[in-house]
């Protein structure tokens, strides 16, 4: 059995306490199982806040998991994802590692208001960010990551890239200090097809222009290579560091996986619901998710799993987070295109019909999810376009993906 501290950082300050106890161990079964305690004092603490909204809860003292290889979901997003990973094990100089390795490898700036430790306090908060004039010499190191060329060197590895988030996929990223603000910086890969960072920009934008809360974003051109900056939603500048917002994703929400049989719960319509359950603005938070819903189908974003949504908490209450991680995705289907979850009585298809099927569980009348549905579809059939070449995206690149906005399948 291995075990490590988990410490948060409560609503409104920039110091982390001791919240808990995680262990992880293999039952005589051969399954994995994970079990977390809340410290009696931080439950006698005034100011106490849980951890997760579904499965956390302050009510009771102790949990136990199998689910996500024994890890329980809120501590698994504050985990590092397929890049980070991928750079802890670099690091680490071996493959596959434990998840409690993971954990405590994970950067101290990770998604979140979570932290990791062996021992019973925390530490002092790490005080210095990268920059953005460190980009370049970011994005050279990321490209040898990738190309598996990256130094030995252990500790320039741990001071260029451990400085990421999790919750990203495998875009090779790091968190840079710009502007008083905190930013993920996205660098573009040698194998994408397009420009990822102006594109994806574009598509925030565009999302912004369809009534969306979307991140913040910028481009920024560093050694002639474009960087995508998306500002972090999770940190907010006060008088001595950077507040901390609690974060989880989806998949936490839908207490499901990655399995197939855990995909059965990936739906919109089921979160929805859920943020009604746990949410401080239910209704907003509804036609929110029900605008993402209808946005993602008429960009084809295949890429809206549930890992791509997220719930927050600034202070004592949970809300939706802003949307983030927006794609177009270019097919060259017609009748039919999917998203990655649920959206209707008629499953995961991106149809309108099926996207208004169940408005009522996003307490919207069908009048006003029609209103919805047709203002985004004009919106973004007449200025995707525009948007993106304002963005910088080259017209190759949007004739590369002028597929994924709106298809004729979508009012059939």
């Amino acid at each position: 059995m291995s075990e490590v501290y988990v410490y948060i950082t409560l609503p409104g300050t920039t110091q982390a306490v001791t919240a808990g106890r995680f262990e992880h161990e293999i039952d005589r079964n051969g399954v994995p199982v994970g079990r977390f305690v809340y410290g009696r004092r931080y439950r006698d603490r005034p100011d106490a806040v849980e951890i997760d909204p579904v499965e956390l809860r302050l009510g009771r003292a102790q949990f136990e998991t199998v689910r996500l290889n024994g890890i329980f979901g809120a501590l698994r997003d504050a985990g590092p994802d397929h890049w980070g990973r991928r750079v802890i094990e670099k690091h680490a100089g071996v493959g596959a590692l434990g998840e409690i390795d993971y954990l405590l490898h994970s950067p101290d700036d990770r998604a979140g208001a979570l932290g990791f430790g062996l021992g019973v306090d925390p530490p002092a908060p790490i005080r210095e960010f990268n920059k953005t004039w460190d980009l370049e010499k970011l994005q050279a190191l990321a490209d040898a990551l990738i190309a598996d060329q990256a130094p030995r060197d252990a500790a320039a590895v741990e001071e260029l890239l451990l400085l990421g988030t999790s919750m990203g996929g495998a875009r090779p990223k790091v968190v840079v200090e710009h502007d008083d603000a905190l930013w993920l910086a996205k660098f573009n890969r040698p194998d994408d097809r397009w420009n990822m960072a102006r594109v994806e920009h574009a598509t925030l934008m565009l999302a912004r222009r369809c009534g969306l809360q979307a991140a913040d974003s910028q481009v920024v051109t560093v050694g002639g290579k474009d960087v995508l900056l998306v500002r972090r939603f999770d940190r907010e500048r006060i008088e001595d560091g950077y507040a901390r917002a609690r974060m989880v994703s989806a998949l936490t929400l839908l207490e499901t996986d990655e399995t197939p049989d855990g995909r059965a719960r990936w739906s919109y319509i089921i979160l929805a619901e859920t943020l009604r359950r746990i949410g401080e603005r239910p209704r907003e938070d509804a036609h929110e998710l029900f605008r993402r819903m209808v946005f993602n189908a008429l960009i084809s974003n295949t890429d809206d799993h549930p890992r791509n949504h997220a719930a927050i908490a600034p202070g004592r209450g949970w809300r939706l987070a802003p949307a983030y991680d927006l794609t177009p995705t270019p097919s060259i289907s017609e009748d039919r295109r999917d998203l990655a979850m649920a959206c209707g009585s008629q499953g995961r298809f991106a149809n309108a019909g099926n996207l208004l099927s169940e408005c009522g569980r996003f307490l919207l009348s069908d009048d006003q999810a029609r209103a919805i549905v047709d203002e985004i579809e004009s919106v973004t059939s007449a200025e995707w376009y525009a948007t993106s070449r304002s963005a910088g995206v080259s017209e190759a690149n949007c004739e590369a993906v002028r597929t994924a906005y709106g298809y004729p399948g979508f009012r059939r």
